[in-house]
């Protein structure tokens, strides 16, 4: 129920992130030129949900690794490659709940049409970030945490960035 109500509140924040300033300053305290370019390709919504992940993720640590830094700001990045609409990112989340078999069949081919693009970018966002941050020059512990802030954290306990993983995941759910 927590989780949904998360997503609830993430859908208002996108609906008002026109007027909902953002915060560059933050971002370019951890970002390099070609990764703070890249985050600004970003939309909006995405942005300010990135900066609010990096903000939780001070919250839980004493000192934040740059990496997981870099991580927070540019874990959502890939999902510049096909901006979508509020309306298809609450139908790829309702789907992703209700039926998730369906949503992940939705999700595997490169069909970025009206209706498959929420499916494709929701599954596909990871690995697109990742791609990303790596034509950026970023640093590997950075690309990794984004490549895999989607991934079940029990099959990465023994990978040794397993913790700044886990922190990524639960600022992430968090926001």
């Amino acid at each position: 129920m927590e989780a949904a109500l998360n997503r609830v509140e993430q859908g208002i924040r996108a609906l008002f992130a026109f007027a909902t300033p953002i915060d560059l300053q933050l971002a370019n305290q951890y970002l390099s030129s070609k990764e703070l370019d890249a985050f600004q390709k970003m939309s909006r919504a995405d942005q300010l949900h990135s900066l609010n992940v990096l903000r939780t993720v001070m919250k839980q640590r004493e000192s934040v690794p740059l990496p997981l830094a870099v991580a927070a700001l540019m874990h959502d990045v890939g999902k510049c490659r096909c901006h979508l609409t509020v309306w298809q990112k609450t139908l790829a989340v309702l789907v992703k709940h209700l039926i998730p078999s369906l949503a992940d069949r939705l999700g595997r081919e490169e069909n970025l049409s009206i209706w498959r693009a929420p499916f494709v970018v929701r599954s596909r966002h990871a690995q697109w970030s990742g791609e990303i941050l790596r034509a950026c020059c970023a640093d590997e512990v950075a690309v990794w945490l984004v490549e895999h802030h989607q991934a079940d954290i029990l099959a990465h306990r023994d990978h040794p960035q397993a913790t700044l993983l886990q922190c990524l995941q639960r600022a992430d759910e968090a926001c």
